[in-house]
């Protein structure tokens, strides 16, 4: 089967959405599947305004018209609202292909943040990009729930995965500070609400992994928090599993893969119940929500770090690869829609 990609977000970026899409392209392609990733790093971009690391591509129709044409795909599928996104979905519907999205991030909220644009401006924005599609992917119930109230149609279930034979608990941990350890992984910006985490008010340490545009204003006011900057591979997997809680204080992303990672080193999660770790966190099981964020990770340490690995172990980037493809072979007819002997004995 021949499968166009498209998306916004592509290294060098380090998120999840980035994280989801590298899995799931490489395990298609293990499968026999010939996969295009139309990118950024096809284009001429400038900086995303307030996320300088990002970059966002300058008029890219013209070129995602000849990538798709001289690929020609069985299905395609958009990923991200920007505009690479957006010019897919404009070939799409001039030939009147049928196409998925997926919901991967909480655009209207991340706006917001920085611009005093009405919520509902936004998810019109976005709602029109996804409006459409023969179905939209949304990484939980709960989000799926939130999506609906908000007017989106054809929403499907996408789960997310993480590989337990990288992140695992270790015997020893490698950060040498007072315990209990306190982490916060991913990235460093304002939507991602760190500054909750770096209120609490705990015993032993807190360490904050990853980088972004609040990591300068962010270590000048709290200067007894840890900022280790980015890491990466089995450096990253080592701090996180030497960490005895870890603090997931977003209110705004649809998953949140760093929490089954977290969860696969044996760490329990404290966060708030919110979409996402609504579908997660189990009390007592793998971690502790609570409004009261502090109550969260308190409660978090107390739980069993091998009920955590017990939980994350349930979840495979095979399975995650297995439910996109089948999503996306729903716009198929004929051959390339036929599931492979390998595929079926997953």
């Amino acid at each position: 089967m021949r499968i166009a990609i498209v998306t916004d977000a592509w290294f060098p970026q380090v998120n999840g959405v980035v994280r989801t899409l590298d899995k799931t392209i490489n395990l298609l392609k293990q499968w026999g599947h010939e996969v295009l990733c139309i990118n950024p790093g096809l284009f001429r971009t400038l900086p995303m305004p307030t996320y300088p690391d990002i970059p966002i591509a300058l008029f890219p129709y013209g070129d995602v018209k000849k990538l798709l044409d001289d690929f020609q795909p069985d299905a395609i599928h958009l990923s991200t609202e920007g505009p690479i996104g957006w010019a897919g979905r404009r070939y799409c519907l001039r030939r009147n292909i049928p196409y998925t999205t997926t919901y991967h991030t909480r655009f209207p909220e991340y706006v917001r943040l920085r611009v005093p644009i009405p919520l509902s401006l936004s998810y019109a924005f976005v709602r029109t990009f996804h409006s459409k599609a023969s179905l939209t992917m949304v990484a939980t119930s709960s989000m799926k729930a939130t999506l609906e109230e908000r007017g989106f149609k054809n929403l499907e279930y996408w789960t997310r995965g993480v590989d337990i034979d990288h992140f695992v608990p270790i015997d020893k941990p490698v950060l040498d500070l007072p315990h209990p350890i306190a982490l916060y992984l991913g990235r460093v910006a304002v939507e991602k609400n760190i500054t909750d985490f770096l209120e609490l008010k705990m015993p032993g340490s807190k360490v904050v992994i990853g980088d972004g545009p609040a990591m300068e204003s962010l270590q000048q006011s709290y200067p007894d928090a840890h900022f280790l900057g980015y890491r990466k591979n089995g450096e990253l997997a080592r701090l996180l599993a030497s960490a005895d809680v870890m603090v997931f204080p977003s209110r705004t992303d649809t998953f949140g893969l760093v929490m089954l990672e977290a969860m696969a080193c044996g760490v329990p999660v404290a966060t708030y119940p919110v979409e996402g770790p609504l579908d997660v966190i189990k009390n007592g099981v793998n971690g502790w929500m609570d409004e009261d964020l502090q109550t969260a990770a308190n409660k978090a340490l107390e739980v069993d770090s091998a009920s955590c690995r017990e939980f994350a172990e349930g979840y495979s980037w095979d399975a995650c690869t297995q439910q996109f493809l089948s999503l996306i072979q729903t716009n198929v007819k004929g051959p390339a829609a036929t599931t492979t002997t390998a595929e079926k004995s997953l």
